[in-house]
């Protein structure tokens, strides 16, 4: 497969949100926003506009990829499958954090990442409200323009590290060990958006995250970020102890930024019986 140039898809992510996302913030009507599955899962305009976009620009520049989009693959859950094919494969969350964008929180991202033979090989996360877009290839490092990324060092166990994860619904199985892993940690930031949680654990602004809690894996919200963590230096795994892939939709996927750490949190999480 050819590589794309990167920098290519930085531009385009950076210009589709600053002609798409930044001019509709905080200006959507009750008509621009619906509901998916309840309440908390929203789509808006803007994620169909910008995902349209987004699709036409990427398979623009890397000619007879495909595309997985978080819209398009809850239209039709088959397109998730397209990973499993030997074509190039882009997957993009549009917005990420939507809830956030609709409710005029500033906090969300757009991701996109580049997929392979069901691994992952390029990712991006583009935070519009600050101004970074974090990149990462795979065995060339993770970066924020010039700035190689690197995650923070665990100065000890958990009561020093500080986490970035959204804590799933009340219902969720997994509550109670997510919960107390956040009351261990010395600080606990929620930021509402998969793609900042990672720009966070990969840029050392924070050091542990918990993915899957809510009973999906969605590639659209893992690929890129988990990419983006490995190449700064960190470490993170199922909590099977296997490796995360893209082709997996569900299961537990634990970051940290070393395997000690990890294995502190596993251990949490097998005390509640998982």
């Amino acid at each position: 497969m050819r590589m794309p140039d990167l920098e290519r898809v930085r531009a385009l992510m950076e210009r589709v949100a600053a002609e798409e996302m930044l001019p509709r913030f905080r200006r959507l009507d009750a008509a621009d926003v619906r509901q998916k599955t309840g309440p908390g899962d929203l789509v808006t305009v803007v994620d169909e506009i910008c995902e349209a976009r987004l699709s036409e620009g990427l398979q623009a520049l890397l000619p007879g990829s495909v595309v997985v989009g978080e819209e398009a693959a809850d239209a039709d859950a088959s397109r998730v499958d397209l990973l499993q094919s030997d074509d190039p494969v882009w997957v993009i969350d549009p917005v990420d954090g939507t809830y956030n964008y609709a409710s005029g929180v500033d906090r969300f991202s757009s991701i996109v990442a580049l997929c392979y033979r069901g691994e992952t090989v390029a990712g991006l996360v583009h935070d519009p409200i600050n101004g970074e877009t974090g990149m990462a290839a795979r065995g060339e490092g993770a970066w924020i323009g010039s700035t190689r990324l690197s995650v923070a060092v665990a100065a000890g166990g958990l009561e020093t590290l500080s986490g970035a994860f959204s804590l799933p619904p009340r219902s969720a199985a997994l509550r109670p060990f997510a919960e107390n892993l956040r009351s261990r940690l010395d600080r606990h930031h929620w930021l509402g958006s998969a793609g900042l949680d990672y720009l966070w654990l990969a840029s050392g602004r924070a050091q542990v995250g918990v993915g899957g809690t809510h009973g999906r894996l969605k590639p659209w919200d893992h690929a890129a970020g988990n990419l983006m963590h490995r190449e700064a230096g960190g470490y993170a795994a199922m909590s099977t102890g296997t490796d995360y892939s893209p082709l997996l939709l569900s299961g537990v996927l634990i970051t940290a930024p070393d395997r000690q750490s990890w294995d502190e949190v596993r251990r949490l999480m097998a005390q509640y019986g998982h």
